[in-house]
């Protein structure tokens, strides 16, 4: 039976690592960009950003299997208004790209890269000559035991090709090992380095993208998990879950409070949605809330037989 000092220890110690995760769970996700496209790039920040509702879609290939399409892996692209979201959350930092930055190239670093690269090189093909005499020593070692010859003849074959192996080998660059860095250590995300990090938001702000980022938003904080609905004509898939465990009820279809639709759009897309056997929400942004909210008006369509 554990005494009251011991039981105040273990509550003590089970409070400490409650706020140590959730310290964990704040850090922030940075984001890159290439062109408009926000990136993820991290596996911890994929992870919590899926904990935060967050999808994407994985468009990078793997490393052991770079020649196929059917799973794929880092980057994580995440649609516009997940990024966005993110940001305003203040769990996101935009990294700036700094490849325009400065065009001028400091021929010193330059100069080491190089010379970083001619040691790897030497030293790949001292450990490659290394592993071909290995087992050229096996190679002759097992045709001598099961040979009759005599064992001086051997030796000095095995020495005329370790000699010939010195002299002829050669390794090719075309098979050398270079080392890609995808991250920087050392950065932590205090508020001065976040301040630093920040970035302006690259990605246009017109009518439609705010009308599909205030709909994403609303869908989000009613708990819904939303992924792109591209496939199906439509602006985003909703799912009462994880995606990886459930399937999509609704296809979002994000317009304006003034826009008109033509009635043969309304049909397609109500019917496609039949087919597919999800609903169609017709979504519009309306008036501001009293709690800085603007509210999210939402129309169903669903396709039904004629009688």
């Amino acid at each position: 039976m554990d005494s009251p000092q011991q039981k105040i220890t273990k509550t003590v110690s089970r409070e400490d690592a409650s706020k140590e995760s959730m310290a964990n769970s704040r850090h922030v996700i940075r984001i890159n960009f290439c062109g408009p496209t926000p990136l993820m790039w991290r596996a911890d920040e994929l992870k919590s950003a899926r904990e935060l509702g967050i999808i994407g879609t994985l468009v990078g290939s793997l490393a052991r299997q770079p020649r196929q399409n059917t799973r794929l892996g880092r980057p994580l692209e995440l649609l516009p208004e997940e990024g966005r979201l993110l940001a305003e959350m203040g769990r996101a930092a935009v990294i700036p790209d700094s490849t325009n930055e400065d065009p001028e190239v400091n021929p010193e670093q330059v100069e080491q890269y190089h010379a970083g690269l001619e040691n790897s090189f030497q030293e790949q093909g001292a450990m490659a000559l290394e592993d071909r005499k290995t087992t050229l020593l096996r190679v002759m070692t097992e045709k001598h035991n099961e040979d009759s010859g005599s064992q001086e003849n051997s030796d000095g074959a095995v020495r005329d090709r370790l000699e010939a192996l010195d002299h002829g080998f050669s390794f090719p660059r075309t098979a050398m090992a270079v080392q890609l860095c995808t991250a920087r250590a050392g950065l932590s995300h205090c508020p001065e380095v976040r301040s630093f990090l920040a970035a302006d938001w690259l990605i246009p702000r017109d009518e439609r993208s705010e009308t599909r980022f205030r709909v994403f938003r609303d869908l989000r904080r009613q708990g819904f998990y939303l992924t792109s609905a591209g496939k199906f004509g439509g602006d985003y898939l909703v799912y009462p879950g994880d995606p990886l465990r459930f399937h999509a009820y609704f296809i979002v279809v994000c317009i304006s409070m003034d826009e008109s639709m033509p009635l043969c759009d309304v049909l397609a897309i109500a019917r496609l949605g039949s087919n597919v056997k999800k609903t169609v929400l017709l979504c519009s942004s309306g008036e501001s809330q009293g709690d800085d909210r603007e509210e999210v008006v939402y129309t169903s369509l669903q396709w039904s037989g004629m009688v």
